[in-house]
């Protein structure tokens, strides 16, 4: 299944997310890395299984397995890295947040792929998992790396359309 097979099993009344999931596939914006790895990265984030297929089967010959494996990674790390800093920055216990966090995360220093791109992702699952801490941190890295606002926008809007799909099929298959 490609984002276009994804798409056909979006129903009528998520129509806005079909239209954005075919949008975004043409961001030009972003690189193909990023753009790509974003969508891979955020799919896994949703945790669908018909989105994480599809993204999948759309990447397939667009990134290197280096790129896929980061992206992987990205999902991965963050979805351990995004509940521990969410929840230390929530508690209003302060001293929870100035404790080292003692967990291994030696993929973010050595990702595979351009130090950016893996940031990048890394920031749009932080959006899907709601960490504001991490998406402060993530953003300014990549800012610094030379994204501008317009491109951490759209990753920003890929993590936001491919967690809608996953909700919106999710939910559908609930109903079913």
């Amino acid at each position: 299944m490609s984002i276009d097979a994804l798409r056909d099993q979006i129903p009528d009344y998520a129509k806005d997310i079909r239209l954005n999931l075919g949008t975004l596939a043409s961001e030009t914006s972003l690189s193909d890395q990023q753009k790509w790895g974003a969508f891979l990265a955020s799919a896994l984030a949703s945790g669908n299984a018909a989105v994480i297929k599809a993204m999948a089967a759309e990447i397939d010959g667009k990134l290197s397995p280096e790129a896929v494996t980061a992206a992987k990674a990205a999902a991965a790390i963050m979805g351990m890295n995004n509940v521990y800093y969410r929840s230390t920055h929530l508690m209003s216990a302060k001293d929870y947040a100035s404790m080292p966090a003692k967990l291994r995360m030696n993929v973010i220093g050595n990702p595979g792929v351009d130090k950016v791109d893996f940031e990048l992702w890394s920031l749009a699952v932080s959006a899907i998992n709601g960490c504001g801490m991490c998406l402060d941190a993530h953003e300014k890295v990549v800012r610094k790396g030379g994204l501008s606002a317009e491109q951490v926008q759209s990753a920003l809007r890929i993590a936001a359309t491919v967690h809608a799909a996953a909700a919106v099929l999710t939910g559908e298959e609930a109903l079913n």
